[in-house]
């Protein structure tokens, strides 16, 4: 335990971040370069020898950063995320593998809750029990509509909340990614938690990402947290596929009246900004939620209604995404 608290202050001390730049590590007095004082005054350099610093100010921080290690057996990881909880990207991370395979069912997917505080994959994929132990003691996922699915949720009892500090929680996912027997599978779906903290970092840095997928809904306050999300993936070189607008618009189940109740189109001119993919529209509709509440998700239980639609169309543009930019 006192040799990892070494190794997390160690991260800590050259993973510092300054207050624009993620991913720029605080030099220590002996590593400020000649242009530079100790008081962080700076003076006109050449292109060559700001070159060389950005060299040396990679080098350093790489000596202190995990290796990225590939998941024994899958091809791809994409990540589902969102800057801000409540918009729907469990949902959405669901019914985005279960339409992949819906769309080619000769691929195999997988799906990883690493929402540790809140886990959602349980109920939405209808699954209960504890899993089985290989052999090696590497965990079984359990398996509902074809996907092998592994959440914390089916370590703990149901209502039994996780009370856990930074390094308890990247443990627990280190051990959900590494000791978990996935088989061989094209893609490995990961339902990451909302925000920018522990979990996004640790992912990201000790796996190869073939992308993220970013959720919000239309709203301004959903929008800024989303773009946040963006920017962190970029910083830490994890390619962004695109932005899913969630909640698009309601339709009247009697009159067939629109109403655009989170706003309109804020996604698309959010993904216009950050020059990123607009991957699809869902709409608020009550069959996602009936669905999703039942475990039974809108892909698999009305496969030929629009919603379900919806979400094969945003997995077909996550799959030619990650097509046309392969890592």
């Amino acid at each position: 335990m006192v040799k990892l608290l070494d190794s997390y202050k160690k991260l800590l001390q050259i993973y510092t971040f300054s207050s624009n730049i993620i991913g720029t590590p605080y030099l220590p007095c002996r590593f400020v370069p000649s242009h530079q004082t100790r008081h962080g005054i700076r003076f006109k350099t050449s292109g060559a020898d700001e070159r060389t610093l950005q060299e040396r100010q990679r080098q350093h921080m790489a000596r202190g950063l995990p290796k990225q290690k590939p998941i024994a057996g899958v091809k791809e990881v994409i990540v589902v995320a969102s800057g801000k909880g409540g918009v729907g990207k469990s949902t959405t991370a669901v019914n985005l593998a279960l339409g992949i395979m819906a769309n080619d069912q000769s691929k195999s997917v997988g799906l990883l809750d690493a929402d540790v505080y809140g886990p959602s994959i349980p109920k939405l994929m209808n699954l209960k029990g504890n899993p089985e132990l290989t052999d090696k003691n590497f965990m079984r996922p359990l398996v509902n509509f074809g996907i092998p699915c592994m959440s914390m949720g089916f370590l703990v009892e149901e209502v039994a909340p996780i009370v856990w500090r930074g390094l308890m929680v990247m443990s627990a996912i280190e051990k959900l990614i590494r000791q978990v027997d996935w088989g061989n599978l094209d893609y490995l779906v990961i339902d990451m938690p909302p925000g920018t903290g522990d979990v996004q970092l640790s992912i990201t840095q000790n796996v190869p990402i073939a992308g993220a997928v970013i959720v919000s809904t239309p709203q301004d306050i959903a929008l800024l947290d989303a773009r946040r999300g963006a920017e962190m993936f970029r910083k830490v070189n994890v390619p962004v596929l695109g932005l899913v607008q969630n909640m698009s618009v309601f339709q009247c189940p009697k009159c067939s009246h629109q109403t655009h109740i989170f706003g309109s189109d804020g996604a698309k001119e959010l993904a216009q900004t950050l020059g990123v993919e607009m991957l699809g529209d869902i709409p608020l509709h009550l069959n996602i939620r009936e669905t999703s509440d039942k475990g039974q998700p809108v892909v698999v239980s009305s496969p030929d209604s629009p919603e379900a639609e919806a979400y094969r169309r945003v997995a077909a543009a996550v799959v030619h995404r990650l097509a046309a930019h392969p890592r």
